[in-house]
Order: C-alpha cells, then structure tokens, then sequence
C-alpha cells in the first residue's frame, strides 16, 4: 500500500479503537450502539462495541477490520480482554506504521513483534498465579462481571460445582433473581 492508504486504514483503526477503549478496565465507560433496526443497546463490552463498527471509506475500513478481528479473537480465545487487546493493537500498528515510513523492513518488523510475542507470553506464564481456592475465584468473577459481586459469587460456586473442565454458560434471565442451576450429563435446548 502507498503511504494514503496506510495512513487511512491507520484512521479505521483508530475510529473503532477509541470507541472501544472507553470500555477499559472495572471503571470503563457504557458505550450506546445505534442499531439499524430495533432500539439502541448500551454495553460495556468492548468486542460487541467493535462488532457493530462499519466505515464507508474502504482503507479506513479495512483498519477497522484488523482490529476487530483482534478483539473477536481475543473473545474466542479467552471470553474477555477484548478490549486490552483493542488497545495493544491499536498501540503495535501505530508504531508499526511509524517504524515501516522510517524505512524499516516490514518483514524484520514482523519478525521482531513476534519474537517479542513469545517473550511476553512466557513472562505472563511466570507471573500467573492459578485461582485455587473458591474466594479467588470468586474475585476473578467479580472483576469479569463489571464488579457485580452477587456474579462473582455465583460463578465461583458453579466453578465448584462443575470443577475445572466443567462448562459453565452465563445466560441473561427474564426474572429480577440471579440464580445457578447445575445440569448433570447433556441438554439439548432442541424440540
């Protein structure tokens, strides 16, 4: 690509990283999605927030698809830090494009982000601490539920129920309670 284009998918990257990284973190901010049918919908979930962002402009566009195949990733892989993953993007194309107008070798590049990639990840496996008891747990899914401790608490208590393999899935209720039921063997939710 000619340096127009670069700079234009840069600017799709852009428009859907800041709409995303609003959501960051425990005090992240609600974003409001206009949907093109139906109401709007208010989330804080950074890959739902890069779903629904589409641009006109065809670099501009194609910037934006990067990163939101990075948070659908992310999603896919760890059902959260989509959008600590946004933000990382965002940050590594921004100085990726700096460095390949300075002249550097996008190949070399390449290589380098990924050597740093391994380095990073054996840094975090060493740094990881497993959740062993029920009370990490439940911190653990007190933060992933936008600090709802009642959350928190359930899903540390299916956590015990089903053990480390079991499946557990989160389903948003019609009543007012929040509550846990453990099914033993397969369900179908098939007529």
């Amino acid at each position: 690509f000619g340096n127009d284009a670069r700079v234009k998918m840069l600017r799709g990257v852009n428009v859907l990283a800041d709409a995303v990284k609003v959501t960051l973190g425990p005090k992240g901010r609600n974003v409001v999605l206009d949907k093109s049918f139906g109401a709007p919908t208010i989330t804080k979930d950074g890959v739902s927030v890069a779903r629904e962002i589409e641009l006109e402009d065809k670099f501009e566009n194609m910037g934006a698809q990067m990163v939101k195949e990075v948070a659908s990733k992310a999603n896919d892989a760890a059902g959260d830090g989509t959008t600590t993953a946004t933000v990382l993007a965002q940050s590594i194309i921004t100085e990726g494009l700096k460095a390949v107008a300075a002249g550097m070798n996008p190949m070399d590049l390449k290589r380098g982000i990924d050597k740093a990639v391994v380095a990073a990840v054996e840094e975090l496996k060493k740094l990881s601490v497993p959740c062993s008891d029920s009370k990490a747990i439940a911190q653990v899914g007190t933060i992933s539920a936008n600090s709802d401790e009642t959350v928190g608490k359930l899903i540390a208590e299916a956590m015990e129920k089903v053990g480390k393999e079991g499946v557990i899935t989160v389903e948003e209720g019609t009543g007012l309670q929040d509550e846990l039921d453990v099914v033993e063997g397969m369900q179908f939710d098939r007529g």
